[in-house]
């Protein structure tokens, strides 16, 4: 082992000593040899832990140039790759740290799955440390040669990223199926989904592969062709049925499409499938809530908040709906369980509005099941009177109706409360999907599921009634129609419905300039953009290698 470390240190990249490494592994001989290892290959920093809740800690909040991981680990429902994915998929983990699968299972499934998730080696037990010195030389000739495009990434320039990808697919340039992958994913990021969809059909045809596959769909749901996403789901699971990216993907599509209980199976699955995630965890207890079985969703929900509520995986919303099923349920310990978990949040992280909005909402629960309704009244109507604020948006839409369903269902009233449930209708229930999703948030108060339906009804109608005036020939009515009703109700539906109208007709129109300036104005300030049903925070994209950038603010677009 004495004459290994003058070869791996032979070439002046592979100095490790300003390098950190992660080692995870329950086996403490194992874990001690390849510490070790690293150790003699000149590694400047090694970290090491014998259980997978303490590395996805260690890795969300620090920053390693190597991880070696082990994959099983006894009496743990999660596995290393379990781990991988999730780091992955919630942009956790950066594309410049070498990950390594260290095991003694050697089947090819294994290893193909391995390769798929963008893992950078697998290495087999036992080995020699030659044996792992190659693997991460090889390992760090890849990163090498992507670092360009690592760069360009990290700097947000997704665009010159983008190219940089293509380029190496198209010259077939070293690591070129990977930067295929990474290509595909920014494409999407920046809404080329028609160019992201040939690109992974390009790398189907060179090399079937089921991420390149799932890449299919996911461009298709994208541009809004959902039947020919959800067929190409199907046969990838048909295909594959333990592929439980493509159920993430198809829990999405049946969700945008307002197909509730399919989505709750689909969930169902993906969850059953990888019971330590704590993402589709969530995406279970949150469609359990929306479809009603609150029983089922508490039990997923309290799981995923006892699982993940230190982790950078953890999304606030499931504490909000936690709290309401404890509300419902009278579990006034569990109640005020979900209000002390929000201080800690609170207090980790004050500057985030997001928690203190959602945080207020477990406020006013607690002040009714305390009977203390003048000051949870107090709580509300604040909150009412904030309907029509540009920042706020379909989820404290969500929530304050919850909120009004439990006031109403305990007789407490307060003024004009119907007229709310009608404005936030009209606001947000654009879609079938948006609009049974705020019908299933006051699904304890049936009357107020019928106004938000009968808003969605009425926003179509104006819709259609403009569409009628467009193709009757006369558009620029059609979009003075739009911009009016959409002023008035702040529809997401009617401002991009006149958005489009005025781009299809701008030559027909002899004011379009005046008209534009005005949809431009709306749709910046309200963002109607956003006209898709979501799950909780948009974190991540399902079944994707997302994108971990600098220091810049920036999200994937969506999140199942």
């Amino acid at each position: 082992m004495s004459s290994y470390p003058l070869t791996f240190m032979a070439l002046p990249e592979d100095d490790l000593s300003t390098s950190s490494a992660l080692v995870i592994d329950a086996n403490p001989t194992s874990r001690s040899v390849l510490v070790s290892q690293l150790r003699d290959f000149g590694m400047g920093t090694v970290v090491q832990t014998a259980r997978l809740v303490d590395a996805r800690r260690q890795l969300e909040y620090r920053r390693f140039d190597v991880v070696l991981c082990e994959l099983h680990f006894a009496g743990d429902t999660m596995t290393g790759q379990d781990l991988l994915d999730d780091l992955r998929r919630n942009q956790l983990l950066p594309f410049a740290t070498v990950f390594l699968m260290v095991t003694g299972e050697a089947t090819y499934a294994k290893v193909a799955e391995a390769a798929e998730s963008a893992l950078d080696g697998y290495l087999l037990k036992p080995h020699k440390a030659n044996q792992l010195g190659e693997r991460l030389r090889q390992a760090r000739i890849r990163k090498a040669s992507l670092q360009e495009i690592f760069s360009a990434i990290e700097a947000e320039d997704f665009e010159h990223a983008a190219d940089l990808c293509l380029h190496r697919f198209e010259t077939k340039g070293l690591f070129w199926l990977y930067a295929a992958r990474v290509g595909a994913e920014l494409m999407l990021r920046v809404g080329k989904f028609a160019q992201a969809q040939k690109l992974y059909q390009a790398v189907v045809a060179a090399k079937t592969l089921p991420w390149a596959k799932l890449g299919v769909a996911r461009s298709l749901l994208d541009e809004g062709q959902t039947a020919k996403a959800v067929s190409t789901l199907e046969n990838l699971i048909s295909e594959d049925p333990n592929y439980a990216d493509a159920y993430d993907v198809m829990g999405r599509a049946q969700f945008e499409q307002g197909k509730f209980s399919e989505a709750l199976s689909t969930y169902q699955m993906a969850s059953t499938l990888t019971p330590a995630s704590i993402t589709r965890l969530q995406n279970l207890g949150l469609m359990s809530y929306y479809c009603g079985d609150r029983k089922a969703a508490e039990q997923a929900l309290d799981r995923a908040t006892r699982m993940g509520l230190d982790s950078k995986m953890f999304d606030s919303q499931t504490l909000v709906l936690l709290a309401f099923s404890r509300f419902e349920s009278g579990d006034r310990k569990g109640l005020q369980r979900c209000h002390d978990d929000f201080v800690r949040l609170i207090e980790r992280n004050p500057d985030n509005t997001r928690q203190q909005r959602l945080s207020a909402i477990v406020d006013a629960l607690q002040l009714l099941e305390q009977g203390q309704f003048a000051q949870a009244l107090e709580s509300v109507r604040s909150q009412c009177q904030r309907v029509k604020d540009p920042d706020f948006d379909f989820e404290s839409a969500s929530n304050l109706l919850a909120l009004l369903a439990q006031l109403a269902n305990r007789a407490i009233q307060l003024d004009e409360v119907e007229a709310v449930v009608t404005t936030l209708g009209l606001r947000f229930a654009g879609t079938r999907a948006l609009s049974e999703l705020l019908a299933g948030a006051v699904g304890t108060h049936p009357p107020y599921a019928e106004l938000v339906r009968a808003a969605h009804q009425q926003i179509l109608k104006l819709a259609e009634t403009a569409m009628s005036l467009s193709m009757g020939g006369d558009p620029q009515a059609a979009v003075v129609n739009l911009i009016r009703h959409g002023t008035e109700t702040l529809s997401g539906k009617l401002i991009e419905t006149a958005y489009l109208v005025l781009h299809r007709y701008a030559d027909k129109i002899g004011n379009s300039a005046e008209l534009n300036a005005l949809v431009h104005d709306l749709r910046v300030r309200y963002s109607t953009q956003i006209t898709r049903a979501a799950l909780g925070e948009p974190k991540r994209q399902a079944g994707g290698l997302t994108l971990r950038t600098g220091s810049k603010s920036s999200k994937p677009a969506t999140a199942a």
